[in-house]
């Protein structure tokens, strides 16, 4: 009894401190949550890090959704003094993004394990982040949301579906829905797993495709300028052998329920398509970051709707694809720290 009582009211103490027991990886248990396909995610867990201190008014909250693979404990380099998410003058809320894991999964859940998993979208993947603000830690309003990649992509979502919850959006590399290039290699990424000869429908002992997973994910991530002047030939053949023999990595089946949300994505489609509707609903300041050299997630779609939300529009144009966000992580914390001040 004592222990449950004093995990009901960790969250509201991490709200005043800034103790480093906040900062270490906390639950948020939703219950049965239902999604917007109609089906219901069992036993929902939201995984979350928080850092800096709630200000009297509870007007400097950002939230800093993950992205596709990645965990909080990867993105909690960005929160800090001076850092992307400025905890200097920000309490920052990092979440764990649906099926990347650590929240609720389908290589951790017991009820809907594998491929039992549910498909779950981006929307649900911040349905579930709003529910932790409000019913968790009990937070009706933010400044901002911002996200790279995946997050970006969360991030439109939340500016679409929420649009009185915060005053900014920083969506970094993501989009409002992806273009055809952008599901053509999703779809490829997919089929790798699932014509594994070890994929056995899920149900698999040792992840699969792990050769092909590293393989495919070095020539989109990179241009091959960049790649060819950080890799040797001796080098990549090295790494090709390593990823092969491993049996590390993101979960397939985790990757292939984010990259399912990735494609079904379109902010426009509750408003029979039109994204000129979708950008007119939002009503937070936007600042959208984009690569020109993007491979991943290419810039279009992204531009499209900075256009038409007459939205501040950054566009990067180095030679590092949608690692931008990283080779130019200071010119971005420069500009993010400016537009949230204004």
């Amino acid at each position: 009894m004592r222990i449950a009582i004093l995990r009901s009211l960790f969250p509201a103490f991490c709200l005043l401190t800034q103790a480093a027991l906040c900062q270490q990886q906390q639950f948020a248990d939703l219950g049965d949550f239902k999604l917007e396909s109609g089906e219901t995610l069992r036993n929902c867990r939201i995984g979350y890090r928080t850092f800096g201190q709630l200000n009297p008014q509870r007007s400097n909250v950002v939230l800093f959704p993950t992205w596709a693979g990645g965990n909080t404990q990867q993105l909690q380099s960005n929160a800090g003094p001076g850092r992307l998410a400025d905890t200097s003058k920000y309490y920052v809320v990092l979440v764990d993004a649906l099926a990347n894991g650590v929240s609720s999964s389908p290589s951790n859940s017991r009820a809907q394990p594998h491929m039992h998993f549910p498909k779950v979208t981006i929307r649900d993947m911040v349905n579930t982040q709003h529910a932790l603000l409000t019913k968790v830690l009990h937070l009706s309003h933010v400044h901002a949301v911002m996200g790279i990649s995946m997050g970006g992509m969360q991030t439109f979502q939340w500016a679409v579906s929420y649009p009185d919850f915060m005053d900014y959006a920083v969506p970094i590399v993501g989009a409002p829905r992806l273009a055809a290039y952008s599901l053509l290699h999703l779809q490829t990424q997919m089929d790798f797993f699932e014509t594994d000869p070890a994929w056995n429908a899920g149900d698999y002992t040792k992840n699969p495709a792990r050769g092909a997973a590293y393989e495919f994910g070095a020539l989109l991530l990179n241009t091959p300028e960049r790649f060819n002047r950080m890799t040797s030939r001796e080098q990549v053949l090295a790494q090709i052998a390593k990823a092969k023999k491993s049996e590390g990595g993101s979960d397939a089946n985790d990757t292939i329920r984010q990259s399912e949300a990735m494609m079904a994505l379109d902010v426009a489609a509750p408003f029979r398509g039109s994204m000129e509707k979708a950008a007119a609903a939002v009503k937070a300041k936007m600042l959208v970051i984009v690569s020109a050299t993007d491979h991943v997630v290419t810039p279009e779609p992204a531009i499209e709707f900075a256009h038409l939300r007459h939205a501040q529009l950054i566009e990067l144009n180095d030679d590092c694809g949608h690692l931008a966000s990283a080779c130019e992580g200071e010119k971005i914390r420069v500009a993010v720290a400016d537009f949230l001040e204004h």
